[in-house]
């Protein structure tokens, strides 16, 4: 799938629901210098650079902060808090928090570490914070969605579409189930 397909099936949904395109830097670059803009007239409503750290690239940190589309930035859970601040102050929308350390991918449990890391962030963050990396099951959505604003659901998602389309539709509803069934705190 191209970026420019991406988009087209964006627009194509007419999504209610935000989206959020996570995309490395390079797809963005070799579209062009208006892609955001196209992104945003798609439907998309957030940008996530996974390998654009905070200072690592002020020119492109500048034009994807100045475009139409939220500047989502991820926080791992070893940044220290003072990098933390620093993040989070350069980005729009929500921060990422990656909930554990390691791979992506489905996992058994939610990080132990998790709620001390999510103490830690709200300390020197307004935005709102969305948990991702292993959230995969119906009790992984619960118990984060109690912690945080919202989750980040990618690896079991895509498992499951591999199966069915039905398949990915019945994650969707057990997560979300799970989360209307969290108390706010």
């Amino acid at each position: 799938m191209t970026l420019a397909g991406t988009l087209s099936l964006i627009a194509e949904a007419r999504s209610s629901v935000p989206i959020v395109l996570f995309s490395y830097l390079n797809p963005l670059m070799a579209a062009g210098p208006d892609v955001l803009h196209v992104a945003a007239r798609s439907g998309v409503h957030g940008v996530l650079v996974t390998d654009l750290p905070v200072g690592a690239d002020p020119e492109r940190e500048a034009w994807l902060g100045a475009s139409p589309v939220e500047f989502v930035r991820l926080v791992a859970p070893t940044t220290p808090l003072e990098r933390m601040a620093e993040i989070v102050q350069h980005g729009r929308g929500f921060v990422y928090l990656i909930s554990r350390l390691g791979v992506t991918g489905v996992q058994d449990a939610v990080a132990t570490d998790l709620p001390e890391t999510l103490e830690r962030l709200r300390s020197v963050c307004t935005l709102p914070i969305c948990v991702g990396f292993g959230i995969s099951r119906p009790e992984h959505a619960r118990q984060v969605g109690a912690l945080a604003d919202g989750i980040v659901v990618g690896s079991a998602l895509v498992r499951a579409a591999e199966t069915s389309v039905d398949d990915a539709l019945a994650l969707v509803r057990s997560l979300r189930a799970a989360l209307d069934a969290v108390v706010p705190a």
